[in-house]
């Protein structure tokens, strides 16, 4: 195996371990030590690697070549009523995921759209991929369909009759179980693959001055 695979693979990891770090350290800000007191405030991987989400799922995205890559963690865990801030607590702890993943992609772009003659192809690939899978868990993570992060992001923003019908709709797709609800999600991005592509190249493009 080519090891800039196993370079592009590792950073995958890092990169879910981090969103999902993200929360917890946001849910501690807001007041709640759950995942302080789960030994879950830690970058080590082998506290968050969930064996479907971490590696068997981007490692067939990988290697199928499918220009989808993406993963999840073990989600961290929190509980929102001990959150200071009860209307917008949920929303900023499920924002804080993205919003990190969105940051890895600001810096590495950075170093890419200021830097990309001055560094070696194989990193220079590597930081590309690094961008590339970020924009990609940013935007993914903000589908605001449970279990995503971008489900409790729209909640926050909808009048009380419309939460209750939302919570409702998250009641069903919980009862497909998580791969179920991730299948479903998969068929709504394939189905709007083409606006979804666009949208990750203009933000990729837009941090790194690269179309891909």
């Amino acid at each position: 195996m080519d090891t800039s695979y196993i370079f592009i693979i590792l950073a995958l990891i890092l990169s879910i371990v981090a969103h999902e770090t993200a929360h917890g350290y946001m849910a501690a800000w807001l007041g709640d030590p759950t995942a302080r007191l789960a030994g879950r405030l830690t970058l080590n991987p082998l506290k968050h690697i969930d064996l479907w989400g971490s590696l068997i799922i981007p490692g067939i995205l990988f290697f199928s070549g499918s220009g989808i890559l993406f993963g999840w963690a073990k989600p961290v865990p929190y509980n929102p009523y001990n959150l200071r801030n009860q209307k917008w607590g949920e929303a900023l702890v499920a924002a804080a995921g993205p919003a990190t993943n969105l940051l890895i992609a600001i810096a590495f772009g950075l170093l890419v759209r200021f830097s990309g003659l001055h560094l070696t192809t194989s990193f220079f690939l590597l930081t590309i991929s690094i961008v590339q899978m970020n924009v990609m868990l940013a935007i993914f993570n903000l589908i605001p369909i449970p279990p995503l992060d971008g489900s409790k992001v729209l909640v926050a923003f909808l009048p009380i009759r419309a939460q209750m019908r939302f919570h409702e709709f998250a009641m069903r797709v919980q009862q497909f179980g998580l791969i179920g609800s991730f299948l479903l999600i998969f068929i709504l991005v394939n189905l709007l693959w083409e606006p979804f592509s666009a949208l990750i190249n203009a933000v990729f493009m837009l941090i790194t001055g690269v179309s891909f």
